[in-house]
């Protein structure tokens, strides 16, 4: 079980940068892990991880832009920023494509690199959130029947009760009982939450 508490993972295979950007991070208030491949810190983290992953581009193994994909495949939310002396611009791009927040060149400022992770930290901290809620929404749609979930489903396309009755061969006193019952068990006030609710479950774009 990884520990939740946000933080940045250090990934570098050159122990020098490791100590020198280690205690320029602490020496900010970041708590910081470090790991000399990618194989270490991959078996030190996971999905609950909390934080950003500084990555260098260039290591033995899997390099940065592999353990980024890796990353995004063991479905990690950790923001990435990448901090190596062998930048290019496709590099770059490709990096940035996949969701990095930054890519920095050494030697880096200290401000650089700090005002770097702060807004890694942020752009995790609101995909933290908005997972929180989609698990929440998706859970919450667990609880409708298949039948109310085909209510649903009509009502958000902007169909009358009536028009729901007819699809579904339903009176539409019944389909007001339905959509009472959807959106008790979801905790909607009103059309809109329910469509954000379902949009969250990933059932409605």
């Amino acid at each position: 079980m990884t520990d939740a508490t946000p933080r940045v993972y250090l990934v570098d295979d050159d122990p020098a940068i490791r100590e020198a950007v280690s205690m320029l991070l602490r020496s900010q208030g970041f708590p910081v892990e470090t790991h000399a491949e990618a194989g270490a810190f991959l078996a030190a983290t996971g999905p609950d991880s909390r934080g950003c992953a500084v990555i260098d581009l260039r290591m033995p193994g899997m390099d940065g832009l592999q353990l980024q994909a890796e990353m995004a495949r063991r479905g990690m939310t950790l923001a990435t920023v990448f901090l190596t002396a062998f930048g290019d611009i496709p590099t770059t791009v490709q990096a940035m494509q996949a969701g990095a927040v930054d890519f920095l060149t050494k030697p880096v400022t200290g401000s650089q690199l700090a005002g770097a992770i702060a807004a890694a930290l942020v752009r995790e901290q609101a995909q933290y959130t908005q997972a929180r809620r989609n698990h929440h929404a998706a859970t919450l749609i667990t609880r409708l029947t298949e039948r109310e979930i085909a209510v649903m489903g009509l009502l958000l396309e902007g169909k009358s009760n009536k028009e729901v009755g007819r699809a579904l061969n339903i009176s539409h006193r019944t389909v007001e009982i339905h959509k009472a019952h959807i959106m008790e068990k979801l905790g909607a006030g009103t059309l809109m939450d329910l469509a954000r609710i379902a949009r969250e479950a990933g059932i409605r774009d």
